[in-house]
């Protein structure tokens, strides 16, 4: 069978690239022929651009040459950063001609911007353009149920594919050579966050919930690459490099990971940890199940639906510290935190009432969570909250309005485009004290799409 894979390809540091890599393997193991286009110049075979309005039309001049058309689907390969609403919904319209021309095809779906769905023209598009698929995919039941409940399709209209279906082993490393090609302590009970270096994965939870272990132990590394060179992604590295440097026994490490390293990594490490604040599914995760690692995740996203028998799933930073304690074999009361309870003691009175004993508990405890690193938990552990925190929103750069005027419209559009260079770095050190804010006051909250 002559099938065409359109998606981003190697040796752009990509995700959805690494995973299509995989699926080619796998499709060209079963003896089929198959070819790649891509958005970029790449190692595919094809390459076109395919964002904006003639992008799905210059595809689907390719794809009835094909038996199948799989589409590995991201917004950020279609729709243009920025684009208006009539653009949008033109590119899902292509793309709805472009698979309907096809004999067989398949959208896999990566990720969507459900913010884009509630205008209902684009709904309407966006259901056609499933409709048009011969098999829809996704990761995980959650969204599943997520995509259909938002289009109006049944849930049994969109199939279940297993993110890590198609992956095999890519090291011939066992532990001990692994750690020693990476000069990783063989004694050491090795913590990894590995992947893409992004706030929404939250990899500085894990780097303070490692500060407040208490024991020497342990390794937590941070392994990965800046995935695209923006000021809010540099700002974060930035963060985390700072981070790691001030907590005993933490390391970053950054650097493109090939698809051996990245294994190897994880065959290093006693526990994977993946603290993400936003997912939709991981191949991290994924690869951390083939290769029989335990993992520390977030319930977040599609998460628990694709998490192998046996992942602790943890939805606070206080979980993630007992679960990363638990791995480490450090006891509850050892660490920075019973150090606290030593040091903060609040003297209750032999003949306090209740009310007094409750507060001296919960004085005590905010003591310990506070030199512990943490975020308090309750009311009378975190300072006092603001609803006007609680309405406090990303500072995000207007789009470029429409206009009546073709001309009006291209000269706004070209005046964005040359102040973005000046604009971005302000709007990310906005946005950087933005979020510090929130998790002062405890108003943390899981980033957008968009």
């Amino acid at each position: 069978m002559r099938i065409l894979m359109v998606s981003p390809y190697p040796p752009l540091r990509d995700g959805i690239a690494a995973y299509a890599v995989q699926s080619v393997r796998e499709l060209r193991r079963q003896g089929h022929h198959v070819e790649v286009l891509s958005p970029t110049p790449s190692a595919a075979q094809h390459h076109l651009r395919l964002t904006g309005w003639r992008g799905p039309l210059a595809l689907a001049k390719r794809t009835a040459a094909y038996d199948r058309v799989i589409v590995q689907f991201h917004p950020d390969v279609f729709y243009p950063q920025g684009c208006l609403p009539a653009e949008r919904l033109a590119v899902t319209l292509g793309l709805v001609g472009a698979l309907r021309r096809s004999r067989s095809s398949e959208l896999v779906v990566h990720e969507i911007d459900y913010n884009r769905l509630t205008r209902p023209l684009h709904r309407l598009a966006f259901r056609a353009l499933l409709r048009s698929a011969t098999v829809v995919d996704v990761h995980t039941e959650t969204e599943r149920r997520r995509l259909a409940r938002a289009v109006h399709l049944r849930p049994s209209a969109i199939a279940l594919r297993e993110h890590s279906g198609d992956f095999r082993p890519r090291t011939h490393h066992d532990r001990t050579s692994a750690r020693t090609a990476l000069g990783i302590p063989q004694d050491a009970h090795v913590f990894l966050c590995i992947g893409f270096i992004q706030p929404h994965k939250g990899f500085d939870r894990a780097l303070r919930a490692f500060r407040a272990l208490g024991t020497s132990r342990a390794r937590l590394y941070v392994v990965g690459s800046v995935r695209l060179e923006t000021p809010e992604y540099s700002l974060h590295a930035a963060a985390l490099r700072s981070l790691a440097a001030q907590t005993p026994g933490a390391e970053l490490r950054l650097g493109y990971l090939t698809d051996e390293l990245f294994d190897r990594w994880i065959v290093a490490a006693d526990t994977v940890v993946l603290p993400y604040r936003m997912i939709w599914s991981s191949g991290a995760l994924g690869r951390a199940a083939i290769l029989d690692r335990p993992v520390i995740a977030s319930r977040v996203g599609g998460i628990a639906d694709q998490a192998p028998p046996g992942t602790v799933l943890v939805s606070s930073d206080l979980e993630l510290l007992r679960a990363m304690r638990r791995a480490a074999g450090v006891a509850e009361g050892v660490g920075p935190d019973a150090a606290a309870g030593a040091s903060h003691r609040v003297p209750v009175p032999p003949d306090a009432d209740l009310g007094a004993m409750t507060s001296a508990v919960r004085a005590r405890a905010a003591a310990i969570r506070e030199s512990a690193g943490l975020p308090g938990e309750g009311a009378a552990a975190s300072p006092p909250r603001d609803r006007r925190l609680a309405a406090l929103t990303p500072l995000r750069l207007p789009t470029a309005g429409g206009s009546a005027s073709r001309l009006r419209r291209d000269v706004k559009r070209a005046v964005a485009r040359l102040t973005r260079w000046e604009l971005d770095p302000i709007v990310a050190h906005v946005n950087a004290l933005h979020a510090a804010v929130l998790d002062l006051f405890g108003e943390g909250r899981e980033p957008g799409n968009g």
